[in-house]
C-alpha cells in the first residue's frame, strides 16, 4: 500500500465526519484545508501525522521541517510551534491523517521490544521522514474501519496499538525510545513539560525543575533546549501567548483580562510580548470585549 492509496478513504472519511460525529474513529483525525496560510503559533500534541497531499512547513526553534506528501512528522511532547500550509487548492486540498499517540500505550510495547534495537535518534520532540510503509499500511487499516462499526469497536484497539508499535520501530520513532527510556534526557524533560503546562500561568522556579528532572540547572536548561527547541520560560510564555489568543478570538474577554488569566501582572507587558509573537496588537485579535466602565 502507498500513501496515495488513502487519499480517497480519507477524504470520504473527512466528509463523512463532518455530517455524523459517530462516525468518528478514536485517535484519528483529517485534516483537509484548500487554501495556503501564513505562519501560525499553535501547540502540537503527541501525534504522528501522515501527509497524503499538498504541504506543511513547522518550524521550532531552530528546526525547520517541510512535509510534502509520503512524508510522516512525530510529535513526542506537546510543542509550540509556527506552521504554515504551504501547498493546497479547491482542486488538490492538502490533506493529512494524524493520530494521536497515547503515552500509556508506547510505555506499555517499549517493554516488550526488548529483541528490537533500541538505537535512539537525537533528543528532539519532533522528528520527520518518509512514511514507514508498514505504518501507511497499518493507519489504512485503521481507516478502513470506518465502514463498518462493529469491526471499528472489535478490531479498532488492537489496530491502533499496532499503529503505536510500528511507529516505535520506525526509522523516525527513535524520539520516542528517547522519551520512554526511564534515564534519558527527554524522559526528565518530560516531567517538566507535564509541570509547566500544568501551572504555566504561574511564575516558573527554574530550580524546582531542575530538582523535578533530576539535573543541575545549566544541565536542565541545556537539555529542555535540545528537546524542546526552546528555553522553559519561552516554552512558558508561548503557552500563555497562544491561550490568550484563543481567549481573544472568542470575543469573551478584554486585553486586560485575557493577560490576567494567563498569568500576566501586567496587561502593557502582556500587549508587548503578543505584539512580539504575533506580529499584531492583541486589541486587534478577533472580537475583543470591551472593557468594563
Amino acid at each position: 500500500m502507498q500513501y496515495s492509496d488513502l487519499i480517497a478513504p480519507a477524504l470520504a472519511y473527512s466528509n463523512r465526519h463532518r455530517q455524523d460525529n459517530r462516525a468518528a474513529l478514536p485517535n484519528l483525525t483529517v485534516l483537509q484545508t484548500m487554501e495556503v496560510s501564513e505562519f501560525d503559533a499553535v501547540v502540537y500534541k503527541p501525534v504522528v501525522c501522515l501527509v497524503l497531499q499538498g504541504a506543511k512547513e513547522t518550524t521550532v526553534g531552530d528546526q525547520f521541517v517541510t512535509l510534502h506528501a509520503g512524508s510522516a512528522l512525530i510529535v513526542s511532547h506537546d510543542l509550540p510551534v509556527q506552521s504554515r500550509i504551504v501547498s493546497a487548492s479547491v482542486d488538490k486540498p492538502y490533506l493529512a491523517l494524524i493520530v494521536s499517540l497515547e503515552h500509556g500505550m508506547l510505555r506499555s510495547l517499549y517493554d516488550q521490544i526488548s529483541s528490537v534495537s533500541k538505537e535512539m535518534m537525537p533528543h528532539r520532540s519532533l522528528a520527520a521522514g518518509p512514511a514507514d510503509t508498514k505504518v501507511i499500511e497499518t493507519i489504512g487499516r485503521y481507516l478502513a474501519l470506518m465502514n463498518s462499526s462493529v469491526e471499528a469497536e472489535v478490531l479498532g484497539p488492537s489496530i491502533l496499538r499496532e499503529i503505536h508499535f510500528r511507529l516505535l520501530i520506525s526509522p523516525i520513532g527513535g524520539m520516542l525510545r528517547n522519551l520512554l527510556s526511564i534515564d534519558s534526557h527527554a524522559s526528565r524533560v518530560a516531567k517538566a513539560i507535564v509541570h509547566i503546562k500544568r501551572d504555566f500561568r504561574q511564575n516558573l522556579s527554574i530550580p524546582e525543575l531542575a530538582q523535578l528532572a533530576g539535573m543541575s540547572q545549566s544541565s536542565f536548561h541545556g537539555h529542555f533546549k535540545q528537546v524542546t527547541g526552546t528555553t522553559p520560560l519561552q516554552y512558558q510564555k508561548d503557552l500563555r501567548m497562544i491561550a490568550a489568543r484563543d481567549l481573544l478570538r472568542a470575543g469573551h474577554h478584554s486585553v486586560a483580562s485575557a493577560s490576567f488569566e494567563v498569568g500576566y501582572e501586567s496587561p502593557t507587558h502582556f500587549s508587548r510580548d503578543y505584539q512580539r509573537k504575533f506580529g499584531t496588537a492583541p486589541s486587534r485579535e478577533g472580537t475583543v470585549a470591551l472593557e468594563p466602565a
